[in-house]
């Protein structure tokens, strides 16, 4: 192993697979020298990746690493590896709609960005990965900041931020052709193609890919294609480069769950799209389905002025369109405000009615950075602003199971969300002597979002939102000597709601901003042959909007604003060399993660059961729960990865615990998930070949290795069944309906890439 690949490794503090040293662009056969192409490329962003030096919160991830273990996986679950990170999904594969979380904080609190471009939806502020499937295949890096981070452009850094940069130009022209399948009819293809720069400085690369599943839960299918395609020109001291990505996606709907009996019976059951027929017959809608296409188009300008100064530009637009349609078994017209249906004479007031719900949305703008760097400082002057427009209604447009002529296409609601934003930052990093290092941050942001129509939840008009002006200093410090590493940081950030907060909130939950103080510290130090490290966080939150484990009609989760509450926590990572060629890395995550003085407004059902007209919602009930811990934030999380480099033959066993954790702030133990451990054991071997073909590489990844039956995510709904005798409502009579999303049991997967 070559020093500089040892370095590499060591750095990766065990978030990293260990792989076969790949040659740096221009340390191919090619005679010119492309070294300024590569510094044009990290131009770009390079204004989004400036922060305090060193800190173990942060980790940088190399593409090629992360597609040695892509087989079709949606790309938080390439990410495990990665300190205080928790990934899920619904279909239980990690193919379909894949969510992760940070130190128990969900994808709608973490910045993400593509090349400095924001990438989370204005509305959620969340990214939906599965309508970019495989496009880890089009990377060349991943930055993950854990905390806040550094300043950035989009939505606010509430549990981490990540900015993905986009393939840097190939030294020579290339091809690749990748295929594997696996378990539960899993297929993923690629195709991938560049020219390399070629002598007039022009490069054009393109990649296609289409993964299909058919999930390991029922009817939790997956038909996904992606696209990347990009044409850049280099010059000496300018790059101007175009970019088109996006895909499109057709999953069935397992947004639903199970409870905690179905699970351990029958863990793949599905009742999503589930209705009863005019007989009385159980049967299932086969288009109960979401469909979404998105498209995201990039120009990007990078100049280098000098050897100190240089200048990135970007314009960017992104279309989204799609919905989804589901059958709502035995609703009525009027849940939707509207009239009967009539066929002849005869009023049709409900049935099974096919339901579709629209989003047509328009997002785009513009950031600029201005970079000055020498041998002691580097600073960064940007900024960026962008507009919104987000159309969502929906429409009954069929009764199922009726023989009624053609499509009803009531239109039940209507509504628009608009958002505009602007953020201006400056950052600079300093090493005011040899070793010692300050840092230091400023932004403000201003966003302008409002909503106006007919609200889908309740059919009522609305006409909310707000101007939100927001400060966010950032400051750190640094001192590197001798291997040894020790740094401090300060951050404060501030996140405006979502449109579910809006729309969604309880009668009681009238959402505002919420302003997060981050303190960081840590220690490490590397040697040749190991390395440890240590990095302690103390978040607090002033009206966190925390997750109350509630779920929307379309599976979205729900959460109200607490005025105190906390995350702490230290992060240990280690690694070490075992042998020549076998190595250890691992991480341990240990956290308190608080809310102060917890009231709830709980559901109160007076029920008369003999009565099935009085059964219903008559108000709730507050109740006052103390200190609490926050839902979905385990305690402890670890992570653990042998990996065996040997001439052409990589294998690597990685392993994940994720301790108990609640699904609601009630910390009652019906709404807990159990911990679980999995491990996945990936083999890869490359033949090398001589002319046309360089090589093949081919690869196996086995899944949940020991077949561990486990859940990572679910819901839960807590209620009551009228007060006790005395009139009082106590927590030990407290209902919970509680719904699983189980993951799925041993699977595996193989395949192949021959590069051309």
């Amino acid at each position: 192993m070559s020093k500089s690949t040892l370095k590499t490794v060591l750095i990766g503090c065990g978030v990293c697979l260990l792989t076969q040293s790949q040659p740096a662009i221009g340390q191919n056969s090619r005679s010119t020298d492309i070294s300024k192409e590569v510094e044009l490329e990290e131009v770009v962003v390079s204004s989004t990746r400036t922060g305090n030096k060193g800190a173990l919160s942060n980790s940088k991830i190399d593409g090629s690493q992360l597609q040695e273990t892509n087989m079709g996986e949606n790309l938080p679950y390439l990410l495990q590896r990665t300190p205080s990170l928790v990934v899920t999904s619904d279909d239980g594969l990690g193919i379909g709609y894949v969510y992760f979380r940070v130190r128990g904080t969900d994808q709608s609190r973490i910045n993400m960005t593509v090349n400095g471009v924001p990438l989370n939806d204005s509305e959620s502020q969340s990214v939906f990965w599965v309508n970019m499937t495989d496009m880890v295949s089009s990377m060349s890096s991943l930055d993950i900041q854990r905390g806040v981070g550094t300043s950035t452009n989009g939505a606010a850094a509430f549990g981490a931020s990540i900015n993905m940069q986009t393939e840097k130009p190939a030294a020579k022209p290339y091809a690749e052709i990748s295929f594997n399948g696996g378990s539960y009819n899993t297929l993923r293809e690629s195709v991938k193609a560049g020219t390399g720069i070629m002598k007039n400085g022009f490069a054009i690369d393109a990649r296609y890919s289409k993964v299909s599943s058919d999930g390991y839960i029922e009817h939790g299918t997956s038909d996904l294609y992606s696209y990347y395609a990009s044409a850049a020109w280099y010059g000496q001291q300018t790059m101007v480069k175009l970019l088109a990505f996006g895909g499109a996606e057709r999953t069935g709907i397992a947004w639903d769950g199970i409870d905690p009996t179905t699970w351990r019976d029958d863990p793949r059951h599905n009742s999503a799209g589930e209705y009863t027929d005019e007989n009385g017959e159980t049967k299932y809608y086969d288009n109960n389905t979401d469909n979404y296409h998105q498209q995201h188009f990039q120009a990007h300008v990078s100049h280098l002025f000098n050897k100190n100064w240089s200048l990135n530009a970007a314009l960017h637009y992104t279309k989204g369109d799609g919905y989804s349609e589901q059958v709502k078994a035995d609703d009525d017209f009027a849940d939707y405000g509207l009239a009967p249906y009539k066929v002849g004479e005869t009023e049709i007031s409900s049935g099974n009615l096919i339901r579709r719900k629209y989003l047509d949305n328009d997002f785009g703008g513009l950031t600029l950075a201005a970079n000055y760097r020498n041998d002691r400082l580097q600073l960064t002057f940007g900024g960026a602003a962008s507009s919104y427009a987000g159309h969502h209604f929906g429409q009954i447009i069929n009764i199922l199971g009726q023989d009624y002529p053609g499509t009803l296409g009531n239109e039940y609601y209507r509504n628009q969300g608009d958002k505009n934003e602007a953020n201006a930052y400056a950052k600079a990093n300093w090493e005011i002597v040899k070793g010692l290092s300050v840092y230091g941050d400023l932004q403000y942001r201003f966003i302008r979002y409002h909503l106006s129509g007919i609200n889908d939840e309740d059919m009522k008009e609305m006409d909310m939102g707000n101007d939100f002006h927001f400060f966010n200093p950032k400051a750190g410090i640094t001192y590197q000597t001798g291997g040894h590493n020790l740094y401090a940081n300060f951050a404060i950030a501030n996140r405006e709601p979502t449109r579910k907060n809006y729309t969604e909130g309880g009668p009681n939950d009238h959402p505002t901003y919420e302003t997060l103080y981050d303190y960081e510290a840590g220690y490490s130090y590397m040697h040749r042959w190991f390395n440890i490290g240590a990095n302690l966080y103390f978040m607090d939150y002033d009206n966190q909007l925390v997750l109350t484990g509630k779920l929307s009609d379309t599976g979205a989760a729900l959460t109200r604003n607490v005025k105190d509450s906390y995350r702490a926590g230290i992060e240990l990572m280690a690694g070490v060399l075992l042998g020549k060629h076998l190595r250890w890395d691992g991480n341990l995550t240990l956290s308190r993660n608080k809310i102060l003085n917890y009231t709830d407004w709980v559901d109160d059902w007076y029920a008369d059961w003999d009565n099935p007209d009085v059964v219903a919602n008559s108000g709730q009930v507050q109740m006052d729960y103390g200190t609490v811990d926050i839902a979905f934030s385990p305690n402890i999380t670890a992570g653990s990865t042998f990996t065996f480099d040997w001439k052409r033959f990589c294998a690597a066993l990685q392993t994940n615990y994720v301790g108990s954790q609640y699904l609601d702030n009630t910390m009652n133990e019906a709404s807990k998930l159990p911990a679980y451990c999995v491990s996945n054991l990936s083999l890869a071997y490359t033949l090398p070949l001589k002319k046309a073909v360089k090589d093949i590489t081919f690869k196996v990844q086995m899944n949940n290795l020991f077949n561990e039956k486990y859940v990572s995510n679910g819901w839960s709904y807590s209620y009551f069944e009228g007060a006790d005798k005395n009139g009082n409502f106590q927590k030990s009579n407290q209902k919970y309906d509680v719904g699983y999303y189980a993951q799925a049991p041993f699977n595996i997967h193989a395949g192949f890439c021959v590069r051309f």
